[in-house]
């Protein structure tokens, strides 16, 4: 510190006076050129050799005194007569001090003593053309301003000192310091130990310490370094090169690159060998080199690789195997694990019954249902049904329940048996080893699978056997979960299918196609109808129960007939899906009441009734995509329909509906949400998809626009139900509709009775003209009797002749058996039994009392049986 100390004073005092010396170069410089400047300026010689050369150059040595920041530009005479000076009172005195050898053309700088002190002074001839001196002019710097600038420039010097210093006391504080951390405090004795005792240390670890110098000497190596590489007593100091090591021991030894556990082959070891520099942190060029000897270890690490490597198989066997819930998919994958990597062919055989999804019999053939590895490897084919004969490899693991191993299947003459041309060629092709494991689940044969290695890697062994087991095992609890859900899933399509219509019904409103496509992922609650209604009307229904599997279908089947028992009272829409609201509401209570987990609520519904002497078609809908409308000329609408909250969740609020007015030709097409949305599209594209599919193809059979719309919109895998319904509207021929106003008054039932018998003449109905007119009549004469007016009579020959009187009373009639003294009751008695059908519609004006007479069957003949329907009103007391 002390020597730090003079140091730092001795350079403060040098840079001082370099300081002060470096100022006063810089004022005999600065006066020098100023006077020159102003010597040999234009004008200075004329004004010296003119009458007034002070009124001239007094202003110009003032204005270069403040300009330049000189002491004082002083002009005056060869003869030393002052022409300019700062102080005039001074002009046209004579100089004190040299300026003799000026005045013979000498230039020079002095440090004088003049007027204003010790200066810096510098004196420069002024010439005329001719050479002769006109004058001389004086530049001086005072020493006080010379020694302001070094005043100036001290606490800068002080400070840089101050800083060296400060700068150089830290680093000596902090060297110290961290020498001792380093040595932990210990004095030149106990480093001296120390050393001894890693020199111990280092020559009696098991392993081996090279230590290289940057020219790639040898310079350290211990006593085991020495063993393992077999160093001669004199190799330390050698060059590596002349120590005879193995080449690629020597040339990474020489390099001094970084190594980390790089093995090489030294004599009959191998050798771990790490490298690295010694210089990272700022030491002593060279490297060190560690040497671990791992013969014994290799061969132990070769078998961990081969545990891991197995385990990372059954870990992605757990992951790969099992991602569907099919049968042969699932075995497909279990091959496609196991090959390359445990296995150069693998193949896979099921029982009948488990492709199937039902429950295993030993007795029952099996099928290969996955073939992976080499495709022209001459093994039986995918599909193929196998009946492995007793002595084969495959029958004694199928009958003992585990795995068996034939390691050369060129000594094995047993395998042969089953297929000795086959078994040729398969030697051929250089299949040499095969384990054949039975797939079990829950004690159950499942089916078998082949593992098959080529000559191109090592034959199975022992150890193999069990890893296949596992294998085996985990891809068997798969295999089953699929057949189960195979079987389940099955069992829930069936019941599907069987819960929705077979067939549509005929009727003269609508020209009708349909799908419907199970989701993959299980069974849901889709459904859809068409039902047949009075006057020639028809409803259309779609519907969607939200979930999937058995009870979704149950509860769609409950709904359907729900659905068709409301449409048998001929109610609106809006009524319609208000009573089914309320039954899915009933059915919620129960369930929760029981603590069941599966309520229906998320069910929708749409219903729409169609009636084709209008063209009119009245839509509801409870939370359920409206339909869409291709019109005759092929453009596509999507009619605004109001909504209405899912089944159960309307909490008695009104279901509104919508009315729209269908041309002869357009489409009306249905459909559940799982047509038009999927996980990976939202519902606006698949709407958009709808319309492209549905938008310029007039006149196209509903069967068609089914195909082009499932084609065109259905997602490719599908994780929803999917019903859809294509119904193309016609309009029944206004000549085969008819109808009368007819007044309140008993009297006109006959002309009206008349008008609808003629009417029956034209359309060539004769023979169920005398049934007609006795329903008319019946139903006519209670209208005057009981209702109220308007009053009208309607008929439309269609599949069915349908009568129809209407009436403004709300009154509905009720059939019932009269007793023997009553004189009259019995008419609608004979309208159930000539009709096929009768019932009442009621409309915001009154009520519609309807019957339907089938066309197809004939009508019963006048006089046939009527008396036997007379007569069955009374009993044989009676008569």
């Amino acid at each position: 510190m002390v020597i730090l100390l003079v140091l730092i004073g001795s350079v403060g005092a040098v840079l001082v006076l370099q300081a002060r010396r470096g100022s006063l170069e810089d004022a005999r410089d600065r006066t020098l050129s100023v006077a020159n400047a102003f010597a040999s300026a234009p004008g200075t010689v004329e004004a010296l050799d003119g009458p007034h050369p002070t009124a001239i150059l007094q202003p110009r040595a003032e204005a270069a005194r403040k300009r330049t920041g000189v002491a004082f530009v002083v002009v005056y005479r060869p003869d030393g007569i002052r022409l300019t000076h700062p102080d005039p009172a001074l002009i046209g005195k004579h100089v004190i001090g040299p300026y003799e050898e000026a005045a013979r053309g000498k230039s020079f700088t002095k440090v004088i003593t003049g007027s204003r002190g010790p200066a810096v002074d510098s004196i420069v001839p002024v010439f005329r053309p001719d050479g002769s001196v006109a004058g001389i002019v004086d530049v001086a710097i005072t020493l006080e301003s010379v020694n302001e600038t070094v005043t100036r420039q001290l606490p800068v010097l002080l400070g840089a000192v101050a800083g060296a210093l400060v700068l150089a006391t830290a680093g000596s504080a902090w060297a110290s310091r961290r020498l001792r951390r380093q040595t932990h405090g210990l004095g030149h004795v106990e480093m001296t130990r120390m050393y001894e005792h890693h020199d111990a240390v280092l020559h009696s670890v098991r392993e081996g310490v090279l230590v290289l110098g940057g020219e790639g000497r040898l310079l350290l190596a211990n006593d085991e370094a020495r063993r393992l590489l077999g160093l001669a007593p004199d190799a330390e100091g050698r060059r590596v090169a002349d120590l005879d090591l193995e080449p690629r021991m020597a040339e990474l030894l020489a390099s001094g690159r970084v190594a980390s556990d790089e093995v090489l082959l030294s004599g009959d070891r191998l050798l771990a060998v790490n490298v690295r520099p010694t210089d990272r942190a700022g030491g002593p060029p060279g490297s060190v080199a560690t040497l671990r000897d791992t013969t014994e270890l290799r061969a132990l690490s070769g078998r961990i690789e081969v545990a891991q490597e197995r385990l990372g198989l059954l870990y992605d066997a757990g992951v790969r195997i099992g991602t569907t819930l099919d049968v042969v998919r699932t075995a497909e994958e279990l091959a496609e694990v196991a090959v390359p990597r445990f296995a150069d062919l693998v193949t896979v055989e099921l029982l009948d019954p488990v492709l199937r999804g039902d429950e295993p019999t030993r007795a029952a053939d099996m099928r290969r249902a996955a073939n992976r590895g080499s495709p022209d490897a001459p093994l039986f084919p995918v599909g193929e049904p196998i009946t492995w004969l007793p002595g084969t490899p495959m029958a004694v693991a199928l009958e003992k329940g585990h795995a068996v191993l034939e390691a050369d299947l060129g000594a094995a003459p047993g395998w042969q048996a089953q297929s000795p041309e086959r078994a040729r060629k398969v030697l051929e092709y250089g299949i040499r080893s095969l384990i054949a494991v039975p797939m079990r689940a829950r004690g159950v044969v499942l089916g078998l699978v082949d593992f098959w290695r080529t000559d191109q890697r090592g034959p199975f062994d022992e150890e193999d056997l069990s890893f296949a087991e596992e294998l085996v095992a985990r891809a068997a609890v798969c295999v089953d979960n699929a057949r189960r859900y195979t079987r389940e899933h099955g069992v829930a399509v069936t019941l599907q299918r069987s819960l929705l219509p077979r067939e549509l019904p005929e009727q003269d409103a609508l020209e009708v196609a349909h799908r419907y496509l199970p989701a993959r992922a299980g069974v849901g609650g889709d459904w859809f109808d068409v039902i047949p209604l009075p006057g020639a009307r028809a409803a259309l229904v779609v519907g969607d129960v939200v979930g999937h599997g058995l009870h979704a279908a149950a509860t769609m089947g409950r709904l359907r007939t729900a659905v068709l028992n409301f449409s048998a009272l001929d109610l609106p829409p809006d009524e319609i899906l208000a009573h089914l609201d309320e039954l899915v509401t009933r059915i919620d209570q129960d369930k929760a009441a029981e603590a069941e987990t599966d309520p229906v609520t998320g069910a929708t519904c749409l219903y729409a009734i169609y009636d084709p002497v209008g063209g009119r078609c009245t839509v509801a809908t409870a939370g359920h995509p409206g339909p869409a409308l291709v019109r005759p000329d092929g453009t596509v609408d999507f009619p605004e329909v109001p909504a209405s909250p899912p089944l159960g969740l309307a909490e008695g609020l009104p279901v509104e509906t919508a009315e729209l007015d269908l041309a002869e030709g357009s489409h009306l097409v249905l459909f559940t949400d799982g047509l038009v949305e999927d996980r990976d599209r939202d519902i606006d594209t698949g709407l958009a998809l709808l319309r492209d599919a549905l938008t310029g193809r007039p006149g196209r059979h509903p069967e068609e626009t089914c195909r082009a719309v499932i084609d065109a919109v259905l997602p490719p895998h599908p994780s929803d139900d999917v019903a859809l319904l294509v119904a193309r509207t016609r309009l029944l021929d206004p000549a085969r509709v008819a109808d009368w106003e007819v007044p309140r008054d008993p009297a006109t039932v006959a002309p009206v009775r008349a008008a609808c018998v003629r009417q029956l003449d034209v359309w060539g109905l004769e023979e169920v003209g005398f049934n007609t007119e006795l329903i008319l009549s019946e139903l006519v004469t209670n209208a005057i009797r009981y209702g109220s007016e308007p009053i009208r009579v309607r008929l439309l020959c269609g599949r069915n002749l349908v009568c129809e009187v209407s009436d403004g009373s709300s009154t509905s009639p009720h059939l019932r058996k009269a007793a023997t003294t009553d004189e009259g009751g019995r008419g609608l008695f004979l309208v159930a039994r000539l009709a096929q059908r009768w019932g009442t519609r009621y409309t915001p004006q009154g009520k519609v009392i309807w019957s339907e007479l089938s066309l197809r069957d004939g009508a019963t003949e006048p006089g046939e049986d009527m008396a036997d329907l007379l007569l069955e009103q009374w009993d044989d007391e009676a008569l």
